[in-house]
């Protein structure tokens, strides 16, 4: 996979030099190259950004230098990119659009900052090549650097041959398969018992099919707890007898509307 980063602060992408991205840079899994928007400035002071049309507080990222620097990252290329925005009034970036991500060759981050960039620029973008904007949380980033890294990061780590186990993608929360989509549970390494604290014993059990059951257990509960609002978005017939019971348990627990059989 080819992903094409547009920023003014490239120096804030030194993290993609590390760890399972590093070592997937460096085998030649992943192509990663930053670009600096200032570069398609013509100005003694490189501007990038002006007031905005209308009035209102803040700066917007000026079109000139957008259009530029999309022009060049990707001309001359066999394939076409997939352009994406991280701003706060995009569509929820999730797990499955992660997985979907994973599949395109080409993708280009166009790194917002201010109030953002001039509107235009995606409207012309969206001629040549496919446009999105997403977002990954409710709240505010002062760039969308910190929004990319976290894409990036979770769109890689699905490619074949990033993980070192293909398997940890599976079993991650929010993982793909079947529709109810759980948080992940606790997990546990060496030594068995650390300051007075236990391994639960199923683990050391040797029992796979005790462990997955657990396993699956502690899920339903950290996610009835944590986040019930995926529960809700579960159909009835996602959850088996002993799930059912799981769930009445912990919302029992809670004060809160139990499974209904």
């Amino acid at each position: 996979m080819r992903i094409d980063i547009i920023t003014i602060f490239p120096d804030y992408f030194a993290p993609l030099e590390l760890s399972l991205i590093g070592r997937a840079r460096a085998s030649g899994l992943l192509d990663i190259r930053l670009h600096d928007l200032r570069s398609w400035t013509h100005d003694r002071h490189n501007t990038v950004d002006d007031t905005p049309y209308g009035g209102g507080p803040g700066m917007v990222m000026k079109p000139e230098p957008w259009g530029e620097a999309l022009d060049t990252v990707t001309a001359g290329a066999d394939a076409v990119p997939r352009l994406v925005l991280p701003t706060p009034s995009g569509v929820p970036f999730t797990q499955q659009r992660a997985d979907r991500l994973a599949g395109e060759p080409w993708l280009v981050f166009a790194c917002g900052r201010y109030e953002g960039i001039d509107s235009r620029v995606a409207a012309d973008a969206a001629q040549r090549m496919p446009v999105e904007e997403l977002s990954i949380g409710d709240y505010v980033l002062a760039g969308g650097e910190s929004a990319t890294l976290v894409m990036v990061e979770t769109i890689t780590r699905l490619l074949p041959g990033v993980l070192g186990n293909a398997e940890s993608a599976v079993q991650d929360s929010f993982a793909s398969g079947s529709m109810a989509r759980l948080v992940e549970g606790p997990v546990y390494t060496k030594p068995p018992v650390w300051r007075g604290l236990e391994v639960p014993p199923v683990l050391l059990s040797g029992n796979h099919g005790a462990v997955d059951r657990w396993r699956r257990d502690q899920a339903l509960r950290r996610t009835a707890r944590n986040r019930p609002d995926l529960l809700r978005d579960t159909p009835d017939g996602e959850f088996d007898r002993r799930d059912r019971e799981v769930l009445t348990e912990v919302r029992g627990q809670s004060g809160t509307e139990p499974v209904a059989d």
